[in-house]
């Protein structure tokens, strides 16, 4: 794990706080759970300098049994092999694929293409699931308070006209060679961009995951 020892504390005390107070019933284990979901809050704003407040109002809102977020991102490559790319507002309009958290009632392949469409203006297809990550495992910058798995697909391109929204502020095909350097870091890294060009280029790889 590249994460730091307090960030998984924090995780691991919240998520056991909030599956506790999702089936507990004896009103002294409440107390207990919510004991523990402070506790968290007070490890991760340590950790992070940020406000205590703040982050026990962010796992306060959190019910249910507690599972990894779920991110999808897509690969769509043009017919010259160059990967398509977006500037992300949120994110200092640095350079990321397309993507984001997934939405209920969509399948994560429907996910991965809403998101394209959305960010870029493209229709596509998704072709194939090529990545299942584990965020924490992948040396992204800045860390989630939460576990986050990533999903990565690959496509391709069948409609649509490019045009930014209110999330992108760019959109460009880059080949391997050209990828900027200023990437949106909590999203992308330089080697998961790699290996998509990677999958791209060689169709018979197995799928990668941890």
């Amino acid at each position: 794990m590249t994460e730091p020892a307090w960030l998984l504390w924090a995780r691991d005390i919240q998520a056991i706080s909030q599956t506790g107070l999702t089936y507990a019933k004896d009103p002294f284990d409440r107390e207990r759970y919510e004991t523990l979901r402070k506790l968290a809050a007070h490890i991760m704003a340590t950790g992070c300098d940020d406000s205590e407040v703040k982050i026990a109002s962010l796992f306060a809102g959190q019910q249910g049994y507690a599972t990894p977020k779920l991110e999808v991102r897509a690969g769509i490559f043009d017919e010259q092999g160059r990967i398509l790319m977006v500037r992300e507002i949120l994110d200092k309009n640095r350079w990321t694929i397309p993507g984001g958290w997934a939405d209920t009632n969509y399948t994560p392949a429907q996910n991965a293409a809403k998101e394209v469409f959305e960010e870029t203006g493209y229709e596509v297809r998704i072709t194939r699931l090529v990545m299942a990550l584990d965020r924490s495992t992948q040396q992204h910058m800045p860390p989630e308070p939460f576990s986050v798995t990533k999903l990565f697909f690959l496509g391709e391109i069948t409609g649509g006209q490019p045009a930014t929204s209110i999330e992108t502020s760019e959109i460009r095909f880059f080949a391997q060679n050209e990828i900027p350097a200023d990437l949106s870091e909590g999203r992308i890294l330089p080697g998961q961009i790699n290996k998509l060009f990677r999958f791209h280029t060689c169709p018979d790889l197995p799928a990668e995951f941890d």
